[in-house]
This record gives C-alpha cells, structure tokens and sequence, in this order.
C-alpha cells in the first residue's frame, strides 16, 4: 500500500503541475464565453404534419431549449447527484474528484473514473471537439474556469441540461423527456428523472429502448446518489424503483415521419438555402398524414420482415462466451414491471433451448420461445453462399444454443408469463407513398425499412422496372385507339425478330397460353402475349404519348418489351400516374407543403392544388372497372379484403427483381414497391402479389375510414351484356357478362356462341 501511495502523490503532483502550467499556456487559445451571456437558441425551420401538429424541426442546434425554471427540481438533482454532487461548490474544476478518480485509476490499474464536471462537459459539448488528449483536457478545464467566472452556476446548468445528448437523436432534456415518454420535461415523475439522468453517461448502453436491465439498474444508482446527498428520502427512493416505467411510442412516430421531412428539407435547401433554412425561423405546413404515415412504416416494416422469413433464417446476430445465468435471471425481478411496445424487435440472449423451447432475456423481460414461433427458422440460408436447406424433424437446438444473441418481438404478457416470436431484421428493401388523386396532396412517403439504417429514400429516387404494374397504361392508351374491354386478343405463341438473341416469344408468367382473350380478363390475368400484342396493335409511339400525357417523364424503350415494363420509374412517378385513372382523368400536381411562412408570418410560398384534363373521364372509367376486376378475380385478389370498392396492378419483373402493388379507392391512391438496392433476385414465388400486394393491403385497411365510396360514372358510358367468349353481343342472359363502352363503340353484331367461359378462382392461378 506505502507504494501504492507513493505512486498517488506522484502522478498527482505530476498532473496538478500539468494543469497548473498547461492553463497559462492553453488559456489565451480558448474560446470566448462572452457570447453564453446573450445566448439565445438559433431558430431553425419548423415543420407541421397536415393537423398542424409539429414533426420536425431543421436547426444548426440540435434540440428543444427549455429555460430551467420550467425543468422540475428533481430533474437537475437527479443529473447533479450522478453527474457532478459538488457542482454548487467547486469553480469550474473539481479537484477532490480528480484525486478521488486517479486513487481508483491506480488501485485498479485502469481507468475507471472519470474526474469532469458539469462545466467541464458543457465546455466539451459547446466548443470542443470530443478527442481524448491532454491538450483537449487542458483546454477544457481552462475553459470550464473562464465559463465560471462569467456564468453563475444556474445559467451553466440551464446551457447544460438543453445540450448533452441522450440518446436516440434526444438532445437536451426536453426531447429525451419526449422521446422516452411522450410528454414534456415538466410533467416527468422522480423514476423518469432518474433514468433520464442516467443515460447521460453512456446513452447507448442505458437506454431503455436497447437494455431495460440496464437502464433499470442505472436508474438504481441515480435514486442512490440522490438519498446520499440528501435530495430524497430512502421512501422516496423505494417508491421511485416500484413505478412502472410506460416507455413512449412517440420514438417510433418521429422514425416514421423522418423520409417525409428529408423529403422536404431538400426540397428548402435547394429553393431557400441553407442560412435560411437553419437559422430563418421558418414554419412549413405540410400535407403529411401522421397516422397514415405511421401505419404505412407499420405495414412496410412488418411485410419486409415476413418476406425475408419466407427467404429463410441468417442465424444469430452474435455468440456471448461464458455467460452466467443465474446472473442473468436475477434481473428478472427488477425489470418486469417495464411496460414495453410489443410491435418493436429487439434483441435478446438465450439463456437455455430444449428441442421445443428457449428461455431468452430481451430489453430486461426473460420470456419464452416456442417452436411454433420460431418454425420459420426451419429453412436456413448460407447469407455467404447464398444457399438453402431445409432442417428436418426441426428442432431449435439446431439453430439456437445459449449465448447466442438474436432478435425477438413480444407476441403475449400474461402476468410473469412472456411468450416471444423469433425475428430477423430483412435485408430486402421497400417503398410506399399514398396521394390524394383529386388535390394531389401527398399523404405518406416511406422511403425505406428504417430510416437509421438507410437515408436513401426509395419511394422518390429509386428507379426500377414496374413489369405488369405498367400495363394498365397500355390498355388505358388502347381504350383511347379503337380498343374496348370486350375486345379480342388471340393468346397464342408468337415470335418477334430484333430480340437480344436474334428473336423474342414472350410468354405468360404460368408458361401457358389462353386462346381467345377478352381485354379485361387479359388484364386482370396479367396475360403477358395479350399486351404484346396489344401494343404491337396501337403501336409503341401511342404508348409512350399516352404515358407522357399522363405523367410520366423518364426515358423509355421504342420497343415491344415496353408491354412488360421494361423501362425505370419511382414508386411516386408510378402512382402520380395513377391518380390520373383515379381522378376521372385528371392530371394532378403533386403537393407535400401547403404553405410557408417566415419569421413574420408572412407567406413565402402557398401550393393550392392544380389539375388539367389530359384523359377523357370514360377512359378513365373503363381503366379502373378493369382494374377493379384484377382485384375482384385477378392477380390483385388480396385487395378484396377491403370490401369497398379498389382498383389496382401486381407488378413483378424478370427473376422477381421487383415486386409492384399499385391500387386506389375514390380517396387514395397507394404505391409499393418490394426489391434488393442491389437488384438480387427475391426469391422463388416472390411476386407483386404475393410480396407487395400484403403490405399495400394492410396499410389501406388501416386508414380508410368511413363508408366505401363507389367509383364515378361519367356520362357517355354505357351497358351491354356481352358472349364472355367472343366479346359481341349476347342474347343469353345467363351467360352473359355486363360490359362497359364508351358509347358508340359497342359491338354491333351478337355471339351465335352459347358457350360461357370458366372463371378460375385465386387459389388455382399463378399470380404476376
């Protein structure tokens, strides 16, 4: 112990030397703190949903200023019991805790403690870069002794306690407070004080959204530190520890609102530019339907996470050696109170597997994995090799064993009984953007899986072939040459010169050809020959002029593969196209703000919606029956579980590259899009119907309200029954179909045929 001491008197003389010459010499380098006096928080753009409810905020500062009168007293003693317990006494440097933090350096033999107060942090934070070297420290310390003697110790805590960061993209109280638990700093309980206070040292690893264990036992340590130094009663602190802690949902809303808001701020900086848009104090009102938004990352994430489960199982993220776990399970009395968002993945560690259940610990809660919920994972995939096999008599001791890290959801809590579902975070991508088609008011942008993981926003800048979800384009285009829906197309093989390999004989998706087709069966079977031809018929110039007229800008090939959707387009370009079919024809600009206002409240921009004919109402109306029929008996048939009336395409490209739903109702018009960055094949089956169509669904079925609204019937339409085999006229009601024409256009001669053709139901289709 004598050298032990020796030791301490020598490194503490060496580095009070340090600091006490470095001072002189550093001090005339640092930062001016002048300005702290005046310091008000730049105003940056603040962004509003279509409620005028406020979800971002654009500013060279991060976070919500509060002044402190208005942060609860037990949250600044909570931060000053576990941050710095002699901040109302020392001067900017707290030489008892240095000493105190290089006595446990040196006993142990390794940094353990760190000597900073809350001055010397803000002075980090405020002017410093986050490097580790003593000319960092020594410029810190000179800096936290200025800021002292310029700043009284309330106005330190205020810059203080609206600047360090607490995790998940929280800066300053106020957000962590909102971000944790949905409501103001002024309304938080001692047990929320003080496992706010507790992040505060290490974020990432207290945070309750990543390790309830964790964040629960450093929440003990603040209660602790605030009963030592006399700010609650050992009661108070009991009590604190018995509340559950409700963690909000509020993160997962302000995730899901993120490519919306990059959406806009580019849009800004290219028209204002960016001194205006940090520091302008500008307000924009936006078009964005949070709750819409929100369900459509919901619905986004879910069906991403189902289609890469269906591609099979990648194995564990991680292996822990050596775990202890009676450890581990001691915890479990701790935590179990910490209410939790069952829709969020997590991961966990398994403590035990048996052949039919595993015992596995996620954010603090130790639940159970049954076979059923995890007999995905049956089918496993070599992520390198890229190769599958399917593990028979599964058993989950063949893809689990204790220590492994995994990811987990929480299916059931029932009392102490957890009951969990083995997850996967997908490696595939999506999109989905929503328009209204009669103002053009964009409702939804998700550009991705998780914002976090990926900025690039798919639905606005990614360009990929629609395959079928093309060609209602096509038939639209034809209904404007001379075509009806009840107009014949021979189905049959056919070859055309000129192809990569010297010729082309496009087939349909199920390799099979029909014989005589009805142009909207043809459709609603996503008949590939059928379009072929049909184009081949109206001509590839009158499909690309239509599908300029209606919207579409990018380059397109002069060519017959045009009938598959061989060229590139963006979710959003997609379904603006739509909305013309939607909206009796009309072509709509497509707005995400409605209006800005500068600091003044005056008015810099206002976008009212705008609208030109470019189709007639009756093409319109005969392109949406025929796609209400893909949802009624064809490949959009999942679509019918809205009951209301839907039109809409599947969209599948060569190898399943690409996986299309593109639908509306009168109100909204929706557009998902499915596929790899890296254009990787899906996999076996994968098709708009099956990988896209599920998502566009659930989304729709949670943010449609009211009555179902029927589809416009404009004038200049008109009925006739129709032979479902020939497309003339019938005069047999029984087997007839109802057809629409524009009028004027309806068959003149009637079927001597009584034949009536079968009508497949979905289950016995091969879907595009």
């Amino acid at each position: 112990m004598k050298l032990k001491f020796i030791i301490i008197l020598i490194v503490f003389s060496i580095t009070s030397g340090a600091f006490a010459g470095g001072y002189f010499a550093i001090s005339r380098g640092i930062p001016s703190v002048e300005e702290l006096k005046q310091y008000k928080p730049t105003t940056g753009t603040k962004i509003y949903a279509d409620d005028d409810v406020l979800i971002g905020e654009l500013k060279a500062e991060k976070g919500i200023f509060v002044p402190i009168n208005r942060i609860p007293e037990h949250m600044i003693n909570a931060v000053i019991a576990v941050e710095d317990s002699r901040f109302w006494r020392h001067k900017g440097i707290d030489y008892l805790a240095i000493v105190r933090a290089i006595i446990k350096d040196v006993l142990y033999v390794e940094l353990r403690e760190g000597g900073s107060t809350i001055t010397q942090q803000l002075a980090k934070v405020m002017f410093l870069t986050p490097e580790k070297t003593l000319k960092r420290k020594l410029r810190e310390a000179a800096l936290a002794i200025k800021m002292e003697k310029n700043l009284d110790k309330k106005e330190i805590l205020e810059l203080y306690l609206n600047k360090v960061y607490f995790g998940h993209g929280a800066y300053g109280v106020e957000m962590a407070s909102r971000i944790y638990f949905g409501k103001s700093i002024k309304d938080i309980t001692l047990s929320e004080a003080a496992l706010i206070a507790g992040l505060i040292k290490a974020p990432s690893l207290y945070s309750p959204y990543n390790d309830l264990t964790k964040a629960k036992e450093r929440q003990q340590i603040v209660l602790s530190r605030m009963e030592e130094e006399g700010y609650i009663k050992m009661s108070e602190k009991e009590n604190a520890l018995k509340q559950p802690i409700y963690l909000s949902s509020v993160r997962r809303g302000i995730e899901a609102n993120n490519y919306f808001i990059e959406y806009i701020r580019k849009y800004l900086e290219e028209k204002y530019g960016e001194e205006t848009v940090y520091k302008g104090g500008l307000k924009v009102y936006t078009t964005l339907d949070r709750r819409a938004q929100l369900s459509a990352m919901k619905a986004l994430q879910e069906g991403l996470r189902e289609l890469d489960k269906r591609r099979g199982w990648r194995g564990p993220l991680e292996h822990k050696k050596d775990i202890d776990i009676k450890k581990e399970m001691k915890s479990k009395e701790l935590t179990t109170r910490v209410v939790t968002n069952p829709e969020d993945i997590s991961s966990g560690l398994v403590l035990k597997v048996t052949n039919r259940e595993a015992l596995i610990k996620t954010r603090g809660i130790i639940g159970r994995l049954s076979i059923e919920d995890a007999r995905w994972a049956s089918n496993v995939i070599d992520p390198k090799k890229g190769t599958r096999r399917v593990l028979k008599d599964f058993k989950l001791t063949q893809i689990l064993k204790s220590g492994d890290i995994v990811k987990v959801s929480i299916k059931s809590i029932r009392g102490r009984d957890v009951r969990l579902s083995l997850e996967q975070e997908p490696d595939v991508e999506g999109a989905m953007v929503a328009l209204e088609p009669d103002t053009g008011f964009i409702r939804v942008i998700i550009g991705g899986y998780d914002f976090v993981k990926s900025e690039f926003n798919r639905a606005v800048y990614a360009k990929r072939q629609p395959g079928s979800a093309f060609k209602p384009i096509i038939y639209a285009s034809a209904m404007d040459h001379g075509f009806t829906p009840a107009s014949i197309i021979q189905d049959e093989p056919v070859t055309y010169p000129g192809g990569p390999r010297g010729e082309w004989s496009p087939e349909n998706y199920d390799h099979k050809f029909y014989g005589p087709t009805r142009l909207r069966d043809a459709l609603a079977y996503s008949r590939n020959v059928v379009t072929v031809k049909l184009v081949e018929s109206i001509g590839v110039n009158s499909v690309i002029d239509f599908a300029r007229a209606i919207g579409f800008q990018g380059e397109m090939p002069r060519d017959l593969s045009i009938a598959l959707g061989s060229m590139s387009i963006t979710p959003m370009e997609l379904a603006l196209c739509y909305t013309v079919f939607a909206s009796n024809g009309m072509k709509v600009k497509p707005i995400a703000i409605k209006y800005i206002t500068d600091s003044k409240g005056r008015v810099l921009e206002s976008n009212e919606p705008e609208a030109q004919q470019v189709i007639s109402p009756q093409t319109a109306f005969l392109i949406t029956s025929m796609m209400e029929d893909v949802v009624k008996y064809g490949t959009g048939w999942r679509a019918k579980a809205l009951s209301r009336p839907v039109a809409g395409k599947t969209g599948t490209t060569n190898e399943y590259r690409d996986a299309w739903f593109v639908g509306y109702t009168p109100d909204l018009v929706s557009a998902v899009w499915v596929g790899f960055d890296d254009m990787r094949p899906l996999g076996p089956q994968e098709t708009g119907a099956r990988a896209a169509s599920p998502i566009w669904v659930s989304f729709m079925k949670n943010v449609l309200n009211g009555e179902p609204e029927e589809f416009s019937f404009p004038e200049g339409i008109v009925t006739y029954p129709v032979d479902p085999a020939t497309g003339l006229l019938s005069r047999n009601e029984a087997g007839a179909v109802k057809e629409y024409f524009k009028e004027g256009t309806q068959p003149k001669q009637y079927s001597s045929s009584s034949s009536t053709m079968e009508r497949k139901e979905p289950s016995d289709l091969n879907f595009d």
